[in-house]
């Protein structure tokens, strides 16, 4: 989760403040500089590549880890209920419970009816038992990130009555499905990093609710045409760093960002994302394309904002929508730039609304761009060549 600036104001008063007031302020401000300082650290903050924004007026926890940021005799002494053994028990958020970096072998019994937050991240858990969850009914974030849970045993039943979950983050695991029977009210699943090699024709399909899917780094293939049925909702979704030669068909209408970087496409389908009308976002670096395998049709999406094709083998600019106003070219093998690519059109109204345009890393400079690129890309504000 990154960090937001912290601003420190100094006021005068001559009545002293409550003491109970400045601890808790003071906590807060040491909260705040840690997560800032932990953001640095990509093992405490990967959440499978995408930061997960907590809703304070919700109460949500701010910060995904208590470990090594304040003395845990602190926690103890501060909050009177009890709290299971290898846990935090924090009192500023009473319904969440801190399990993570412990080396636990297991999900710890006991735990509190009333929790709500659960991190369990960078354990030693290979299974989620339905009898120990149980005990949790109104569970909403379930956090199991870094662990070893193998195979299959990651079930449905042992969360299938929990509807009250939002998020579950199991990524960088052992797993080689996708959990069945997941409750609907499932908002975020994380399922990054792990050795998931195929999807169900219903894997997902009473999850209408779903804004963010993360598959990047499993094994997948293929994706069977109704694999994706009853995403109705869904944002964002990441294939990136797997195995497909193709982009995947049958693609939920609704998303806005669709990630495939580090696949093997050595070509694009001229409808290889029709049907995509919310797309902003196209993420497809380090697929080894090349140009004569991307049609002009290739990116004919009117919607698109931005879109990344650095680390690539293209030779020349490729087309893309005068709607564009982030492409990320970097790093290619591009040697002729084309007006073209920008504006299919000419006249006083036809122009592109590019604003950055990256072609360092490239096969040409700075002297080979044509005259009237300027009266193409006239809103531009930085080209890097």
């Amino acid at each position: 989760m990154k960090g937001r600036p912290l601003s420190l104001f100094s006021t005068s008063s001559s009545t002293a403040p409550p003491m109970a007031p400045l601890c808790a302020g003071v906590l807060l401000c040491v909260l705040c500089v840690w997560e800032c300082v932990g953001a640095s650290n990509p093992s405490h903050v990967d959440h499978g590549g995408v930061s997960l924004w907590s809703d304070r007026l919700l109460g949500e926890p701010s910060v995904m880890s208590l470990n090594d940021r304040l003395d845990p005799q602190w926690y103890q002494a501060n909050n009177p209920e009890s709290c299971p053994e290898g846990c935090f028990c924090p009192i500023q958020w009473p319904t969440a419970l801190y399990c993570d970096q412990r080396a636990l072998p297991s999900v710890p019994a006991d735990l509190p009816g009333d929790t709500q937050y659960l991190f369990l991240q960078r354990n030693n858990i290979s299974s989620l038992p339905s009898s120990v969850l149980a005990e949790a009914p109104a569970l909403r974030w379930l956090i199991v990130d870094q662990n070893q849970l193998e195979g299959e045993l990651l079930e449905g039943p042992a969360l299938q009555n929990h509807t009250e979950l939002r998020y579950l983050y199991a990524n960088h695991n052992r797993l080689t499905a996708v959990p069945q029977g997941l409750p609907e009210g499932l908002r975020q699943l994380r399922l990054a990093y792990n050795r998931i090699s195929s999807l169900g024709a219903d894997a997902f399909q009473h999850l209408q609710h779903l804004t963010v899917l993360l598959l990047q780094g499993n094994r997948l293939q293929t994706v069977p045409s109704d694999s994706f049925t009853g995403l109705l909702a869904l944002d964002l979704l990441d294939l990136g760093e797997n195995r497909f030669k193709a982009v995947p068909a049958h693609l939920p209408p609704s998303l806005q960002q669709l990630y495939l970087s580090g696949n093997n496409f050595s070509e694009l389908g001229e409808g290889s994302f029709a049907g995509l009308d919310r797309l902003k976002y196209l993420r497809l670096s380090r697929c080894g394309l090349r140009s004569p395998g991307v049609p002009r049709t290739a990116f004919n999406v009117s919607t698109l904002v931005e879109l990344d094709l650095s680390y690539n083998r293209l030779a020349v600019t490729p087309t893309v929508p005068n709607s564009l106003q982030y492409l990320y070219l970097e790093a290619n093998e591009i040697q002729e730039f084309k007006v073209s690519s920008f504006c299919q059109d000419k006249g006083p109204l036809s122009y592109s609304r590019m604003r950055i345009l990256r072609l360092d890393g490239n096969k040409m400079s700075y002297s080979q761009l044509p005259v009237d690129w300027v009266y193409c890309l006239r809103v531009l504000h930085n080209i890097f060549i």
